[in-house]
């Protein structure tokens, strides 16, 4: 009741608050990437080519472990969610781009910035907490195999995505209340081809501070907290495989998580790559350009590492590309 009560007040905030500045501001400016005239058809078909084929991917990977039993599993249950906020994660940043560039405008409304920006804090924390549910899956399964079926029941992996949605909610939405506060002046253009966080609170003419704070200590709390429980359960991981007499074991055993390895890795190499390297530069189309790695070319490459390196998977993509059903198999 709690989370439905904060998000519906969030909502409410947003949609009947004026901004509070002396100039009544009503949108903003999307710089997007500093490239020339002509080459924005080649930009607008690169980025519509990556969203479909991310759309479709996604998509794909979800229909195939509802169509077949034996990926109703908790493993493929996460990953079914994985491409769901993936899906949604890309539809946050891309369409709005395509259609200012298809359009020739930079414009967009402060309503449609504060929800962009909140939507895709929303999903970059969805992704962390989920590849962290994930990684607690794995180490069950390997260093827990007897008591898996015990300890993964549906009920628990049903709270762990709610409890993933519920703490990303609650995130997104102190962030994106504190922007509310915040006084803008006539500096509003945003060298970005989506309303980032951090781009947003440094064109605010009124105090920072808070923010900046509550910005660092959420990445360090929940970012690096993700990444600390990742971690460990890697470390208990590997010590278990280390443990296995037969070589085929440890390759058994490594295999069932080398994609989700592979993802996480993805993912966190991008994501501290492009704020390292922005922080070092301090160049923002430099930043947008580096952002493309984790916003749109990781969701894209995800249902293809889970596809090329997963075994159920291919399988089950075979069987749906020859027809085959459940039932007649």
């Amino acid at each position: 009741m709690f989370f439905f009560s904060f998000f519906f007040f969030f909502c409410s905030r947003l949609i009947h608050m004026e901004p509070d500045n002396d100039t009544h501001i009503s949108e903003f400016l999307l710089l997007g990437f500093s490239v020339e005239h002509g080459l924005q058809p080649f930009i607008f078909g690169v980025f519509l080519s990556m969203y479909l084929i991310t759309m479709l991917g996604n998509l794909l990977i979800i229909l195939v472990i509802i169509m077949h039993s034996h990926l109703h599993t908790p493993m493929y249950f996460f990953l079914s969610n994985l491409s769901f906020v993936d899906i949604c994660f890309v539809s946050t940043t891309v369409p709005k781009m395509l259609v200012n560039i298809q359009t020739q405008s930079k414009v967009i409304s402060y309503t449609g910035c504060i929800t962009q920006m909140y939507f895709f804090i929303l999903y970059v924390g969805l992704d962390s907490f989920l590849l962290m549910v994930m990684a607690y899956d794995r180490f069950v399964a390997i260093c827990h195999p007897l008591h898996y079926s015990v300890i993964m029941n549906s009920r628990l992996c049903g709270l762990l995505v709610l409890a993933s949605w519920i703490l990303g909610v609650l995130h997104s939405s102190l962030h994106s209340l504190m922007v509310l506060q915040l006084t803008f002046c006539t500096d509003l253009e945003i060298p970005h081809f989506f309303c980032e966080l951090n781009q947003i609170i440094h064109l605010a003419c009124s105090d920072t501070f808070l923010n900046d704070i509550v910005m660092y200590l959420a990445a360090v709390l929940l970012g690096g907290g993700c990444l600390t429980g990742i971690l460990y359960s890697y470390s208990k991981i590997v010590s278990s495989i280390r443990a296995i007499s037969s070589a085929q074991g440890k390759y058994k055993a490594f295999s069932t998580c080398s994609s989700h390895l592979s993802v996480v890795s993805l993912f966190y190499c991008t994501s501290l790559g492009v704020y390292l390297s922005s922080a070092a530069t301090h160049n923002s189309h430099s930043s947008a350009t580096a952002s493309v790695m984790y916003t749109v070319v990781t969701p894209m490459l995800n249902p293809f590492i889970y596809s090329l390196r997963n075994k159920d998977i291919k399988r089950a993509l075979k069987d749906l590309g020859g027809g085959k059903t459940e039932e007649g198999q």
